[in-house]
């Protein structure tokens, strides 16, 4: 090493040294502070006997010299609901936590409410508070809670059903009150010979996996209003899930349930929105669904199995795989309803439609006859391109009884001049949606859809509730929304 070599190492070294130290030492001037990436924390609508979902929020260190925090605590200690983690700690109080100059932590918080017996949304607040230094900084902390009536499973059979609760006992009749919203886990059950009626403005919110299940003989009746519909959807609120589907299960009407109905409902975020099934077709409908979305399934907004199901003035949308799956036959009538299906963007797989009339077993193909299904001023149509799949033993038979009638079908089929199926039907034609992004099915002005309805089909109001014709036109238009400028 020559001398210039060792007068700059000379030199530099103790920059070196006295830079190093620097960022070690710990600043103590009691002016620091912490800078935070927000100042308070803001939890949606959390419901008792669930927990939140993780927030997070950072500490900063502005300063080229480290600093200590000598304490971070939550102001109501461990009467708090919340819960924090700094840097992989958990606890209501932490001490001696350091930062290094220029770093930055992560802070985690969740929030449970205990059950308060109060109908009205609860505000729960609290803070973590920071000391450092002599100073005390908080980060504000707020949580809307909302007690439920909670149905969770208390029976446990070993027969290989899953563990349920019931919430309609067998023989008698059953209101669900709608003062303040209900809480499902597991499976809950509406028992044999049971009529549970659910009341306009009612909120059932469903935990991961959760089914409401109407047994033998049982019969659900949704009862919404203008206005003031039924919700069926999971339990996270948070804006990340509003749109989320798969977060809970289905409303599954049993084989032997029997003239259910859902009227002024919005069912969704589920894997399946209804399936109804039965032992074979019963002279009364097991499902009439009325002026209702069933919308953003895993699977299916309607999965029917050889059942008679009427529906009218409904949005069926948004679902993974079908919109509607009307298999092992049955009997289905459909006026004034939109089936869509644009996936948000994804590429579709399967079609909106799906229908046969028979099954296998083995080696052995079983016919359960489709006795009729009707489309009358509908509209099909979605991102895929066939949306339409009649899947029949015997295709144009007597045991597969169809009719689309005034109806937008998204489809190839080369079948539809055969008027024993079709009666003006318009392939292809873009109905012009509103806001598909955003699952909003009503017609804009210059929506082919407008007034190319049959007038024969009476249903006089729209999902809306607006008059069908509107008071401009002499025909009604197809889907489940009347255009009014």
């Amino acid at each position: 090493m020559n001398f210039k070599t060792t007068l700059l190492f000379t030199l530099i070294l103790p920059l070196l040294i006295f830079s190093s130290c620097k960022k070690d030492e710990t600043l103590l001037d009691t002016s620091a502070k912490l800078q935070f990436s927000t100042d308070s924390v803001l939890f949606d609508t959390v419901f008792t006997h669930v927990g939140s979902t993780t927030k997070q929020f950072k500490i900063y260190n502005n300063y080229k010299q480290k600093l200590t925090i000598s304490k971070i605590h939550l102001a109501t200690g461990s009467a708090s609901a919340y819960r924090i983690n700094v840097d992989g700690i958990a606890g209501t109080t932490i001490n001696d936590i350091e930062i290094l100059g220029g770093d930055s932590l992560y802070v985690f918080v969740q929030v449970t409410i205990n059950p308060t017996n109060q109908n009205s949304p609860l505000l729960i607040k609290d803070s973590i508070v920071f000391e450092i230094n002599g100073n005390l900084q908080d980060v504000k902390l707020i949580a809307i809670g909302q007690d439920v009536y909670l149905h969770k499973p208390d029976h446990f059979p070993t027969n290989g059903f899953p563990p349920y609760s019931i919430t309609g006992r067998e023989h008698f009749d059953t209101i669900l009150p709608n003062d303040k919203p209900h809480l499902f886990f597991g499976y809950t059950i509406i028992d044999s010979d049971c009529k549970t009626t659910i009341q306009a403005g009612t909120k059932l919110y469903f935990h991961k996996g959760a089914v409401l299940m109407v047994f033998d003989d049982g019969t659900i009746n949704v009862k919404g209003a203008p206005g003031n519909a039924v919700v069926f959807q999971g339990d996270r609120l948070e804006p990340e899930f509003k749109e989320l589907a798969g977060q809970w299960g289905k409303i599954w009407l049993s084989r032997k349930s029997k003239n259910n109905t859902i009227d002024w409902a919005i069912i969704k975020n589920g894997s399946i929105g209804v399936q109804a099934d039965t032992l074979g077709v019963s002279p009364n409908p097991t499902l009439t669904i009325t002026n209702t979305i069933v919308k953003n399934m895993t699977a299916a907004a309607i999965y029917g199995q050889g059942t008679y199901i009427k529906g009218f003035n409904c949005v069926f949308a948004n679902c993974g795989q079908y919109v509607a799956a009307l298999i092992l036959g049955g009997k289905y009538k459909f006026e004034q309803c939109t089936f869509a299906n644009y996936r948000n963007g994804a590429t579709p797989t399967t079609p909106l439609l799906v229908m046969n009339n028979y099954y296998t077993s083995g080696n052995n193909l079983y016919v359960r006859p489709l006795d009729s299904a009707y489309f009358g001023n509908c509209i099909l149509y979605g991102s895929a391109a066939e949306e339409i799949v009649l899947d029949s033993f015997d295709a144009g038979g007597s045991f597969f009884s169809y009719k689309f009638d005034h109806c937008i079908l998204k489809t190839n089929l080369d079948t539809t001049n055969d008027i024993a199926h079709y009666n003006v039907v318009y392939k292809n034609q873009d109905p012009g949606f509103k806001d598909i992004e955003n699952n909003d099915y009503q017609l804009t002005q210059n929506s082919f859809a407008i007034g190319m309805g049959n007038p024969m089909i009476n249903i006089s109001k729209d999902l809306n509730n607006q008059n069908r014709p509107n008071p401009i036109g002499s025909t009604p238009d197809l889907g489940a929304y009347e255009y009014y400028p």
